[in-house]
């Protein structure tokens, strides 16, 4: 189930906020300037679907955010609790870090926690199977996809290299609890 708490930054182990209502997830998150959406497959999707097919599910919001935002590149990303990189993966992005285009995902399957650094608070929201959530370009974040990662992601690119990571060396992210996603997700 998608969650959303904000802490102060200061205070990692008191959240100010804790909600796993959809719509309330997407109002504070818009107050940011966060987009967060659940969508529905036009079609079922199998385990082991092709991109292609994990594609078509979703062309009509897929074909929307094209249009709305311009992007070029759309494509889809699976990472399995078996994956011998998964250490070196999930070590990539769990620095604070921003890109310089906006950070758009829809979860197919699995699950994963962006956290989102915006001020003086820290906005860490739970993304599971339906969710999309689109971070503006700039904004400082982590990501954890979990020790044993379980996921499928449609990911939306305006630049090659715009998902590039530029990291700011604060050690803000060490002080927020690691991602230890619900067993239960994984049937998702």
């Amino acid at each position: 189930m998608s969650r959303l708490r904000i802490f102060a930054d200061s205070q990692p182990d008191t959240p100010q906020f804790d909600s796993h209502d959809a719509s309330e997830i997407g109002a504070e998150l818009n107050k940011i300037g966060v987009t967060f959406e659940r969508w529905q497959a036009n079609q079922p999707i199998e385990p082991g679907a092709t991109p292609e097919q994990v594609i078509s599910a979703y062309r009509a919001d897929i074909d929307r955010l094209i249009a709305e935002h311009g992007f070029k590149t759309v494509d889809v990303v699976s990472i399995a609790p078996d994956n011998p990189k998964r250490e070196e993966m999930r070590a990539k992005f769990l620095d604070e870090h921003f890109h310089k285009e906006d950070e758009v995902r829809f979860f197919v399957a699995g699950s994963g926690l962006f956290t989102l650094h915006v001020g003086d608070k820290v906005y860490e929201i739970e993304c599971v199977k339906d969710d999309l959530i689109a971070v503006p370009d700039s904004t400082l974040h982590w990501f954890d996809m979990g020790a044993e990662p379980h996921f499928v992601a449609i990911r939306f690119f305006n630049e090659p290299d715009g998902w590039i990571g530029h990291f700011t060396g604060t050690d803000i992210a060490q002080k927020f609890p690691r991602y230890e996603p619900d067993k239960s997700q994984r049937a998702s």
